[in-house]
Order: structure tokens, then sequence, then C-alpha cells
């Protein structure tokens, strides 16, 4: 197997952590750390290529917080700069993981994302009668440090960037405890061990992808399923006999443990297609989408919210727009043109005037 050097040198360039700066305020451009770095971003750049070749470069806190739907999640979020340096290193060995990773692996890669996903998913519903659908358990919060150095090091031999990977990956915080024995295990062995990534970094999305990609060849090659769409931790099989896909899920089960990962069994079983499947926010049948309930429900609810802040001033017009737009997007991929009017003719923002009485209300953007 081809490995890669003289990386570090081209991870520190200031042509490489100016492309890096770039694409880390995507989005964030006006938020407070963003705004200083780029208010003093020469200097930033030069200070991150002394220390990065010193190796005196140090990620500094995550900040932490929850987010509660649809499911209790830790999101922690690095530092602006550290997210510089994050995109740094995806810039360079980013593309040399790309080129081993197979086509039907959808997340966080250029010209995949969840659409393509489902559309993939329908398309492989429409050839087989059933469907395996898996879901990992605890996935980030499980992912083995030394199993993703290994991984790494399979395709990168550079020493520097090596050592920035490693101390991206050992300066995570700490995720939800996992303990779960696997077979040849020591008593304490599940304690020791380093692992979990945190959910939010680029980094970690990226070596997600690493970390599963001997799964993926697994499936495609070994198992010799050529109908399989991957979605971060969330994967699905299609066949047309039952029995292929309950023992195919025991192979799994086999094959995952060397990861030391395991699958969450109540999610995890074979289904006919013809019921449509929840898989990515949406329910896929062979011939059609919907938006799967909870969404609307949170979206509803999400409404109320924005329209109580509008009422009292604590967000603007073009900020509901854009949230509005932002699931209107997401619900048009299914066939939700009623739904969508529905919701949108029903919701009215009115604004509290300075002396209490209501200025003119605002609708939703009609369809």
């Amino acid at each position: 197997m081809k490995t890669y050097k003289n990386l570090f040198e081209e991870i520190c360039s200031f042509e490489n952590l100016l492309k890096a700066s770039r694409k880390a305020q995507k989005g964030k451009r006006y938020k407070d750390d963003a705004a200083c770095f780029n208010l003093n971003l020469e200097k930033e750049l030069l200070r991150l290529i002394m220390e990065l070749p010193e190796r005196s470069y140090s990620p500094g806190r995550y900040k932490t917080f929850y987010i509660r739907e649809p499911k209790i999640r830790l999101i922690s979020a690095a530092p602006y700069r550290d997210r510089v340096v994050h995109h740094a290193l995806c810039n360079v060995i980013e593309p040399i993981f790309e080129r081993t990773f197979i086509s039907d692996s959808f997340a966080n890669r250029k010209n995949k994302g969840t659409h393509r996903a489902m559309l993939r998913y329908q398309e492989f519903c429409r050839k087989n009668r059933y469907v395996l659908k898996c879901d990992i358990q605890k996935f980030f919060a499980s992912i083995d440090h030394e199993i993703l150095k290994s991984a790494i090091r399979r395709k990168i031999a550079d020493e520097g960037a090596l050592w920035l990977s490693d101390l991206i990956i050992d300066s995570s915080n700490p995720q939800e405890e996992v303990l779960v024995y696997f077979p040849g295990d020591r008593l304490f062995e599940p304690i020791e061990r380093r692992k979990g990534l945190p959910i939010g970094n680029l980094t970690s999305q990226f070596f997600a992808n690493v970390y599963l990609n001997p799964f993926d060849h697994f499936v495609k090659e070994t198992l010799q399923f050529k109908h399989y769409v991957r979605y971060v931790d969330d994967f699905v099989l299609f066949e047309n006999e039952k029995q292929r896909l309950h023992e195919a899920k025991q192979e799994i089960i086999r094959f995952l443990q060397n990861f030391r990962l395991k699958l969450h069994e109540g999610k995890s079983n074979v289904f006919p297609v013809w019921i449509g499947l929840r898989f990515l926010g949406h329910r896929i049948f062979p011939d059609h989408r919907r938006l799967d309930r909870g969404n609307v429900v949170r979206f509803r609810r999400k409404i109320r919210s924005l329209q109580k802040r509008y009422y009292e001033g604590s967000v603007s017009w073009p900020k509901i727009e854009e949230s509005l737009q932002a699931w209107n997007a997401h619900a048009s991929f299914s066939d939700t043109y009623g739904l969508r009017n529905r919701i949108f003719s029903e919701a009215i923002f009115v604004r509290k005037a300075a002396h209490n009485e209501p200025c003119a209300p605002r609708r939703c953007l009609e369809q």
C-alpha cells in the first residue's frame, strides 16, 4: 500500500492556512471569534506558521453544549483558531484518503450529502424487496484512538502530519462514557483505552470516514453487497433474499468488534422496503418520499418560538426568513408541497410596537 510523505510543509504553508481560514469562516464570518481572528488575520496566520513547524502549537479548550432534538447529544465547539488548523490538515490529507473511499459513502464528502444518499437509497429500494437498516451504538463516543491512528498510518508516513493528527485526536474532550467489553478484553481495558471524538469538529467527521472505510470495503468486497449506502454511522444493505440479510447482520457484528464498535440492537433489523423506513429525516418508499413526522413537529415548535421572539423584538425578520428557507429546502426534497403551504399560510409574525400596539403582521414565504 502506498504511503505519503513530505506533507507537513504544505500543511504549514501560508497559502494553505489562508485557504483554511476562508473555509473556517463560512457561515461564521460575523461571529465574535471569527471576526477577532480575521481582524488580525495575517498576524494570526504567521503565528501558526511559527508554532506548527516548531510543534509548539497547542489546541485550546472546547466549548460544550447539548442539543435535545431529535435526541440529546453533546456538541463540542473547538476555538476558532483550532478550526483553522483542522481545515489546514484536512486540505492536505483528505484527498489522499478520498481516493480510497467507496462511492456509496455519503457523509461529509464533496458532491455527496443527504439528498444524494436518499436518492441512492430509493434507487436500491426499487431493485430489492428487503433492507437491513443498521445503526452503530454511540459511534463518535466509541471511536478508539489507537485503532484510528493505525488507520491513518496506513496511508500517511509523514512525521509532522502524524504529529498534528495525533495531537488533534489526543486533545479530544471527554465524551459520553461507553463501557463495552469485546472478546479478549482484560478487566479494565474498556476503561483504560482512550476513545471518543467530539461531534462538531471537521476532523471528527473526516476521521469517522477513515475509521469506517475498512468496513465499507468489507460489505462491498467480502460480503459482496452491491446495494449498500452509508451516512456516518447509519447504513443500509439491500437484497431480495431476507435470509441473506440476517446472515450479513451476524457477519457485520463480528467484523465491527475488531473496531470496538457495536450495533444498536433496537435499531438494526431487516424490513420490507415497501413499509417506508426513516432515513436521514425522511421516510423513503420505492415510489415516493415523506418528511418524518418528528421533523414536522419540531419545526412547528420552532415557528412558535420564532413568533414569540419576533414579537418581543429579540430576532430580526431576515434571520427568521433564513431559518424558514433552510427548513423549506430540506422539506421540499420530499412530497410536501401541500404540507409546506399549510404550515406557512398559518404562521403569522407580529412585532410589538413602542406603545404596545402591534405592527403590521408578516407572513412566511409562499410556495
